[in-house]
């Protein structure tokens, strides 16, 4: 399954980057609006990396960033958050995503920055990334958890990764948690999570708490979590009406099915934060010292 899955999303995102990129620019995330639903899109993907970092710091015993810090970006698409670690830290960063397209255009954004001598990125598995044990000072995954086959294999990966002392920064889509009064999920729920799967090529989601209990039986220490939700979802509805200009429609009917799927799919997304269904968490944890 996951040799097949793999296959599936490296087509949608090949098929699908460009002209999200057109679109978006280098973050192609969400973004925070806190309580200003009217912000800027872009403004508001970049002021969702700011509110990350603000809130990893006052979390506590993250590893400092500085120009020798050596940050793992999984999924890291067009390069937006190396790019970014980069330019205002100075970080060292590699990035790694299942697209080949994505890597090309990261690459060439990070030449077109100056960064080619700090900044790398390469087609790869993030159940498998092909670097050694503690390589590296933070593991930085920014929706990309979301669409991974074993979420159990893909937290110990990233703890295998980081070297003791390290950062593990997780921002994921969820659903709700089913500990809430509702209970577990119910049949028109999981209908349509069903249906995100399918477009979007998702195994399956899980709720923040799991996250955590994944992350906490895996080995990390300092763990913390918060539920974004509110903050996040005003942005498909931005999407929902960036859609609407002739040049993103002709754009989707000319990149293929894959992206025309994924177009298809907003109107889910956004209902599915207004019922509560969906998630945005976050997480942050360090890897002890041993």
């Amino acid at each position: 399954m996951t040799s097949t899955l793999n296959r599936q999303i490296q087509t949608f995102y090949d098929s699908s980057t460009e002209l999200w990129e057109q679109v978006w620019g280098e973050h192609l995330h969400h973004g925070y609006y806190g309580d200003r639903a009217d912000r800027d899109r872009q403004q508001a993907q970049i002021d969702l990396l700011e509110r990350l970092l603000q809130w990893v710091e006052a979390c506590g015993n993250a590893t400092p960033l500085s120009p020798n810090t050596q940050v793992l970006d999984v999924g890291c698409g067009v390069g937006g958050s190396s790019l970014y670690l980069s330019r205002k830290y100075g970080t060292k960063a590699t990035g790694i995503t299942l697209s080949p397209v994505q890597v090309q255009r990261a690459t060439e954004r990070a030449a077109e920055a100056g960064r080619s001598s700090s900044l790398g990125f390469l087609v790869a598995d993030a159940l498998n990334v092909p670097f050694t044990d503690n390589s590296f000072d933070w593991v930085w995954s920014l929706e990309s958890g979301e669409h991974m086959p074993d979420k159990t294999q893909f937290i110990e990966e990233c703890y295998r990764l980081l070297k003791p002392g390290g950062t593990f920064v997780l921002a994921t889509w969820c659903h709700r948690p089913i500990s809430e009064p509702d209970g577990r999920l119910t049949a028109s729920e999981i209908q349509h999570l069903s249906e995100i799967y399918q477009i979007y090529h998702l195994p399956y989601v899980i709720s923040l708490p799991e996250y955590a209990e994944i992350a906490d039986r895996v080995g990390f220490q300092n763990l913390q979590t918060e539920d974004w939700s509110r903050a996040v979802a005003p942005f498909w509805n931005d999407v929902l009406n960036s859609a609407f200009d002739p040049a993103v429609v002709l754009g989707i009917l000319r990149s293929g099915w894959e992206t025309l799927r994924g177009a298809l799919a907003i109107g889910l997304m956004r209902d599915g934060y207004q019922r509560g269904l969906i998630r945005y968490g976050v997480l942050c944890a360090t890897k002890p010292v041993a």
